[in-house]
């Protein structure tokens, strides 16, 4: 009982993050240049004032803004995402359909990115000093200078055009009728790439904070008693000094999840991969604010319940952290 009554204050906390958050997305997109209706009717090859105005009135336009607003904030307390207006279909819907695409490529990168961050930052601080430590944190900051899109254009020119092992676009091979593990294995063939690319980034990171953290916790009097005490190397470095280092990458992983989402925007453009991010892509082109508010909105709800799981994983990781 006492700890889902402290549990309350957080969740409201996270509450009144998420609906200023709505509010900001919300400005922004009606800040931005351009208007859906114009677009609208371009494309319906009509531009005559009253059949933009029957648009607007068709779509809510029409109202001042401070409506607009609380009528978007009333319809996200229902979880309604709205209608899009090109698409013609739910905001629900298009998601969901392009959600699975987005997480096939978001959860093996985040994965892959912190188990290699890790492993990487753990090697350069226990060889600090020496030719290995040199050349991981030379790589790291290669890596972290990067344009994302720059690193999937160049993997695909090597592994796509002059090695071509891995296709350079699409979810699945075109016309293929394949099922079963055959599929899952066409999918996985076609999303090593924008996987290694996402994940590129994000392995820098790791790597420099766990390096950081470890040299910055390998001179504590625990890990000296450990050493005293005739441990082994590999324990010391993995259970001592590893465990009481790790605390701040979980917060940095915490973060970095829920940028994947936007992360995968440039990667999903780069690789013609029919996730959330390509379809948040077109749907700024194309003016559709539904969309892009619907995808913020679910981006933002992501970012929200990742710190609240990020705050309970403390809690597992390091035991002095359940009487704060």
């Amino acid at each position: 009982m006492r700890y889902v009554l402290a549990a309350i204050p957080v969740l409201l906390k996270s509450l009144m993050v998420l609906v200023a958050v709505l509010v900001i997305n919300f400005s922004l997109v009606r800040m931005a240049p351009g208007d859906p209706v114009s677009v609208l009717a371009g494309e319906a090859g009509a531009s005559d004032q009253q059949f933009l105005d029957q648009l607007r009135k068709e779509f809510n336009l029409d109202q001042p803004l401070i409506v607009q607003l609380g009528s978007y904030l009333k319809s996200m307390a229902s979880f309604d995402l709205g209608f899009s207006y090109r698409q013609q279909q739910p905001v629900w819907d298009l998601i969901a359909d392009r959600l699975p695409a987005t997480l096939v490529l978001a959860l093996p990168a985040f994965a892959l990115s912190l188990i290699v961050g890790v492993l990487l930052g753990v090697l350069a601080s226990r060889y600090r000093g020496t030719w290995k430590d040199s050349a991981i944190t030379a790589a790291s900051l290669a890596f972290y200078a990067t344009p994302i899109f720059w690193v999937g254009l160049m993997l695909v020119l090597i592994f796509s055009v002059y090695v071509p092992w891995f296709p350079p676009f699409g979810f699945e091979k075109m016309g293929s009728t394949l099922t079963g593990m055959s599929r899952w294995l066409d999918i996985a063939h076609h999303a090593f790439l924008p996987i290694v690319t996402l994940g590129a980034f994000n392995v820098a990171l790791y790597t420099r904070m766990t390096r950081a953290s470890m040299n910055e916790v390998q001179m504590a009097d625990y890990v000296k008693t450990a050493w005293a005490k005739g441990l082994s190397s590999s324990r010391v470095v993995w259970v001592h000094q590893l465990r009481n280092a790790v605390l701040p990458v979980i917060t940095l992983a915490g973060l970095q999840a829920g940028q994947l989402i936007g992360g995968s925007v440039l990667v999903e453009t780069v690789f013609a991969w029919p996730g959330v991010g390509r379809l948040a892509f077109d749907a700024l082109m194309q003016r559709d604010y539904q969309i892009l508010l619907g995808v913020f909105f679910c981006t933002s709800v992501v970012v929200v319940v990742l710190n609240l799981l990020t705050d309970l994983l403390y809690v597992v990781v390091d035991p002095r952290m359940r009487g704060v």
